[in-house]
C-alpha cells in the first residue's frame, strides 16, 4: 500500500449549510483540480485512505461525510443519493469549484458517485469507481439482515465499541474477524501476505470505523442511473472480493457507455493493500492525466 489511514483532526472538519443540510466535509492537498470523494460504508470526512494517489498527482481531494455519516444527517432517508448529489454540486460552487477532475465512489458510495455525474454532467469530468456496488440486488439476504442487527442506528454503537475492545484486547482475532467479510480467499492467507505497515493500518481502520445511521441508508435501493453518464469511467475491482461481488464490476462496465474495467489482484475488497496497487495507481494517475499519455488535466 502507497499510503497510510490518517485521522483528520476535527478543526479539519468543515460544517456547512447547503440549502436545507448540513454537509461535512474536509479538503486536504493543492493543485489547479480536485477530486471529489465519497467513501463506503462505516467510514466518514475525518478517515483518509488511499487519498495519496490524489495528492501525490498534484490535485486536491474534496471529502464530504454521506448522509446519516459524521456530522452529515440523513434527511431524506429514502434517496439520499440524488438530494446529496445535489447538495454537492453547490457545495462546490460556494467554494469555488466549477468543474471536478472526477468523481470517485467507494464501495457503498459508488451510487452516490455515479448519481453526482448523472445529475450534472457539467460539473464532472471523470468518474472512477473503486470495488463500487452496482445497482445489482446488494447486499444478500443473509447480510442484509445481519447489517441491520449489528449496525442499525440503535445497535451500531455497541457493535463498534466491541470492535474497538477486541482490536486492542485480541488484535490478530478482530483482524481475522473483519477481514473474513471482504475476501472469498481464507482469511489467514489474506492477513499473512500483509506487510507489518499494512496490518498496523488495516488495525487502525477497522477501529476508527462508525456506521451512525449511513449504513442503513446505504442498503436502500437508488434509481440505476448509468445510461446517463456519459464521462469517462474507470472501474476498479478484484475477483477475490466477498463484500460486493466481481458481479458488480461487470455490470458497471457493460452499463456505463465509455467505462474501461480494470481487474485488481488485490486479496480483498480494499484493493489498496493489493500487491499491484502501485500499478493501479499508476493507471488511475493516467486516467486523470497527471502522467505521459492520460487525458488532459482538469
Amino acid at each position: 500500500m502507497t499510503d497510510s489511514l490518517r485521522q483528520h483532526p476535527a478543526g479539519d472538519l468543515v460544517l456547512a449549510r447547503v440549502g436545507a443540510r448540513t454537509v461535512e466535509y474536509r479538503t486536504h492537498g493543492e493543485g489547479p483540480g480536485t477530486v471529489l470523494v465519497f467513501h463506503g460504508g462505516h467510514m466518514r470526512a475525518r478517515m483518509a485512505l488511499g487519498e495519496d494517489v490524489f495528492t501525490g498527482a498534484g490535485l486536491r481531494v474534496l471529502v464530504p461525510s454521506r448522509p446519516g455519516y459524521g456530522r452529515t444527517p440523513l434527511i431524506t432517508p429514502t434517496a439520499p443519493a440524488e438530494g446529496f448529489a445535489d447538495d454537492l454540486a453547490r457545495l462546490c460552487g460556494e467554494l469555488g469549484i466549477d468543474q471536478v477532475a472526477a468523481v470517485v465512489g467507494i464501495s457503498a458510495g459508488g451510487r452516490t458517485a455515479l448519481t453526482m455525474a448523472a445529475r450534472h454532467p457539467g460539473l464532472v469530468r471523470r468518474v472512477i469507481l473503486q470495488s463500487s456496488v452496482a445497482f445489482l440486488p446488494w447486499p444478500g439476504p443473509r447480510t442484509r439482515l445481519g447489517a441491520r442487527i449489528l449496525f442499525g442506528p440503535g445497535t451500531e454503537a455497541v457493535t463498534w465499541a466491541f470492535v474497538r475492545a477486541m482490536i486492542r484486547f485480541v488484535p490478530e482475532l478482530g483482524l481475522r474477524a473483519l477481514t473474513r467479510d471482504l475476501s472469498l480467499l481464507p482469511v489467514g492467507q489474506v492477513l499473512a501476505r500483509l506487510s507489518a505497515a499494512d496490518r498496523a493500518t488495516l488495525t487502525e481502520l477497522y477501529a476508527s470505523m462508525r456506521s451512525g445511521r449511513g449504513f442503513a441508508a446505504d442498503l436502500l435501493p437508488v434509481a440505476d442511473c448509468t445510461s446517463r453518464v456519459g464521462q469517462p469511467a474507470l472501474v476498479i475491482a478484484t475477483r477475490n472480493d466477498r463484500s460486493v461481488p466481481f458481479a458488480h464490476a461487470e455490470s458497471l462496465a457493460a452499463a456505463l457507455p465509455r467505462a474501461e474495467l480494470v481487474e485488481s489482484r488485490a486479496d480483498s475488497h480494499l484493493i489498496w493493500f493489493g500487491s499491484d496497487y502501485p500499478a493501479v495507481a499508476a493507471r488511475i494517475r493516467a486516467f486523470l492525466g497527471t502522467e505521459p499519455g492520460g487525458p488532459a488535466s482538469a
